[in-house]
C-alpha cells in the first residue's frame, strides 16, 4: 500500500512538472517563430506571421538608406510580397526573403503599394484596407497607428525614417513586454490546469486505497450534495482562474462603449 501510495505521489509531482513551460517557451509563443516548417510539421498562424514591429523596422531602415516615400512601399512588396505576384526574375529569392507576413497584412501592403504607385497617400489605402474584419484586431490598430505615422510626418514636416524609427522601437518595447507577460503567467496556467485534475486524481487515489469513494458519494444524500458542491465549485474556479489569466493578458475585447 505504501508503493502505491508514493507511485500515486510520483505520477502526481510529474504532471505539475509537465504542464509546466520549458524555457523561453512563453516568450516563442508570443513573437514566433520564423523557423521553416520541417517535413510533415504545418505550422501555426503565429509561427507563420512576422512581427509587425520587424517590417516598420524595415520601413525605417529603407528610409533612412536613401529610398523615397513613393519607393518606399515597392521595396516592402519586393520582400514581403508574394512570389508570384512580384515582378522581375528575382521572385525565387524573394520566395527565400519573404517571412511569412499574414495573408491580411500582405493585403494592406498591396493597397499601400498601388496607392504610392498611383501617386495617392498611402495612409488612406492603409486605413481602408486595414478595416477587414478579417484582419486581427491588433494588426488593425499597428496598421493604423503606422497611418497615423504617415500623416504626422507629413503635417509636421518630421523625417518619416524618424518617426517610423521611433514607432518600431514602441513596438518592440511592447511585443518584450508581452513576452515577459506570458512568462511571468506560465506557472499560473500550469496551476489551474494542475488543480483541474486534482479531484479526479484524488478519486483515483481513494480508489486504489481501498476507500471506494465514488460509493460513498453516490450511496447517500450527503455524498451526493458533497459531489454537486464540489462539482459546482471546481467548475466556478476553474471559470474564475481562467477570467484572471485572460484579464492579465489582456485577452478581454472591448465593447464599443468602453474605453
Amino acid at each position: 500500500m505504501t508503493v502505491l501510495l508514493v507511485l500515486a505521489l510520483a505520477a502526481s509531482a510529474w504532471l505539475a512538472i509537465g504542464c509546466l513551460p520549458g524555457p523561453g517557451r512563453g516568450t516563442e509563443r508570443t513573437a514566433g517563430s520564423n523557423k521553416p516548417a520541417g517535413p510533415g510539421r504545418r505550422r501555426s498562424r503565429k509561427e507563420a506571421d512576422l512581427p509587425l514591429a520587424v517590417l516598420v523596422q524595415q520601413l525605417a531602415a529603407l528610409l533612412r538608406g536613401g529610398r523615397s516615400a513613393s519607393r518606399l512601399w515597392e521595396e516592402a512588396w519586393i520582400v514581403h510580397g508574394h512570389p508570384d505576384e512580384t515582378s522581375g526574375a528575382g521572385g525565387s529569392g524573394n520566395r527565400q526573403l519573404r517571412q511569412g507576413l499574414s495573408n491580411e497584412s500582405v493585403a494592406v501592403l498591396a493597397a499601400a503599394r498601388s496607392a504610392s504607385m498611383l501617386g495617392v497617400p498611402a495612409a488612406a489605402a492603409i486605413r481602408t484596407a486595414s478595416a477587414s474584419p478579417r484582419i486581427r484586431p491588433r494588426e488593425r490598430r499597428i496598421w493604423g497607428e503606422l497611418a497615423d505615422c504617415l500623416d504626422l510626418a507629413q503635417a509636421s514636416g518630421c523625417p518619416l525614417a524618424d518617426v517610423l524609427g521611433r514607432y518600431a522601437a514602441h513596438l518592440e518595447a511592447e511585443d518584450d513586454a508581452e513576452a515577459a507577460r506570458q512568462t511571468a503567467l506560465a506557472g499560473p496556467k500550469a496551476t489551474v490546469r494542475l488543480l483541474s485534475w486534482l479531484p479526479l486524481f484524488g478519486l483515483a487515489l481513494g480508489t486504489v486505497l481501498g476507500v471506494d469513494p465514488l460509493g460513498i458519494l453516490l450511496g447517500n444524500p450527503f455524498g451526493l450534495a458533497a459531489l454537486g458542491a464540489g462539482i459546482v465549485l471546481t467548475v466556478a474556479g476553474r471559470v474564475w482562474s481562467m477570467r484572471l489569466v485572460r484579464a492579465a493578458t489582456g485577452d478581454y475585447v472591448e465593447s464599443p462603449g468602453r474605453r
